[in-house]
């Protein structure tokens, strides 16, 4: 669904339908929601996505909540820093290193979050693993995890999974424990509040050859349960045989941040400077033109500018010029000095939406909300918080 906005004054595409949920948890300006509250809960979210030859996963199409900006950027006003500028440093690159390459080594942090929509089917955005201090935090634009369609406070059945490529998820799922957010976001959708982080549990894994039926080949992949443990688990995750229930043995993938590093985090920063962004675009130009597939990252490099988009209450934006298209885009990563031999920088923004600004039927320009202090404040909160094992 294309929704419209103002960018400088001028129409285009985005949110338009208020949340009507509570939210969960507050603490000033956080709000906190939980996705998935146990292991049981978190195992049945994983199997959703592998079952039957993981064709949810294969069948997800990039979310459809996307920005279509018409106007010009603004070059005055726009964002401001609320306090002194602050950064957190990457996973590994906690003392300061100054090696520099010609090259654009693509991150491993970024990957796609896949969920079920207020459609009842299956998408995904861009996110990327950051900072924390249990190494299980990922950042992803607000929409990508909050249903401002719907009227349930989340999307469903949240997962996180770096790398992944046609089935393929060679660092493993990890799902999504607990969400957090701007209040503003949560209760007015203010598009300058558009972004989230989500606490992830250690990822899981399959052995090799996936889902298989209880035989006594491989009965070591089950384990045996009560009757009413059996009940708790959803039908393609248990199996009755003989007489006894038995359901799948998943594996630890180990924490997320272990495994693919995390980017730092950047604020109050000083629009103009230089940024990578990182994401999976796909679809149309809106001349036809269809530029990409969504299953390989891209990137795209530039210096940010001012914006502002009245109608979603988005006054203090940013944009960068750029050919992304906006679906599977969404929640790209944002990444200001970012150092192409470790991979690494700091994340300074997420993709909300894209805009034509020269009217050619081409999209040149992406937006993200300005990182400042209070954005800080949300993913401080997220980022001292454990999540553990699951398997």
């Amino acid at each position: 669904m294309k929704r419209t906005l103002a960018l400088g004054g001028v129409a285009a595409g985005l949110l338009a339908t208020a949340l009507v949920t509570q939210p969960a948890a507050a603490a000033g300006d956080t709000v906190s929601t939980p996705l998935a509250n146990n292991a049981i809960a978190a195992k049945n979210i994983a199997s959703f996505w592998w079952a039957e030859n993981m064709a949810q996963l294969k069948g997800a199409t990039p979310y459809d909540v996307e920005t279509q900006v018409v106007g010009k950027h603004v070059s005055t006003g726009g964002p401001t820093a609320d306090t002194k500028p602050g950064i957190v440093p990457a996973i590994g690159d906690e003392k300061k290193t100054t090696s520099t390459s010609k090259n654009v080594n693509l991150p491993k942090t970024t990957g796609k979050v896949f969920f079920r929509g207020a459609d009842g089917k299956s998408h995904w955005c861009t996110a990327t693993s950051v900072q924390a201090a249990y190494k299980n935090l990922v950042a992803t634009a607000g929409h990508c995890v909050y249903d401002v369609e719907g009227n349930k406070a989340t999307l469903d059945r949240w997962v996180f999974i770096p790398g992944y490529y046609q089935g393929k998820t060679p660092w493993g799922i990890y799902v999504g424990k607990q969400a957090f957010t701007h209040y503003d976001f949560d209760v007015y959708e203010d598009g300058d509040r558009n972004y989230a982080f989500v606490t992830v549990y250690n990822g899981l894994k399959l052995p090799h050859g996936g889902l298989k039926d209880v035989t006594p080949e491989n009965i070591g992949s089950w384990v045996e349960v009560s009757s009413d443990l059996a009940k708790q688990y959803e039908h393609w995750l248990k199996k009755f045989k003989n007489g006894k229930w038995y359901v799948w043995k998943f594996f630890d993938a180990g924490r997320l941040g272990d495994n693919v590093g995390g980017q730092g985090l950047a604020y109050n920063q000083k629009v103009g400077q230089n940024v990578y962004v990182f994401g999976y675009p796909s679809g149309s130009h809106p001349d036809g033109n269809h530029a990409y597939s969504g299953h390989t990252l891209k990137w795209t490099y530039g210096k940010t500018f001012a914006a502002k988009a009245s109608d979603i209450k988005a006054e203090e934006i940013i944009g960068i010029k750029s050919s992304f298209t906006g679906e599977g885009a969404l929640g790209s990563a944002w990444l200001s000095q970012y150092k192409s031999a470790r991979r690494l920088g700091y994340l300074n923004g997420v993709t909300i939406g894209v805009s034509d600004t020269d009217k050619n039927n081409r999209y040149d320009t992406s937006v993200s909300p300005y990182f400042d202090g209070e954005t800080y404040g949300v993913y401080k909160a997220a980022a001292n918080l454990w999540s553990g094992s699951i398997a």
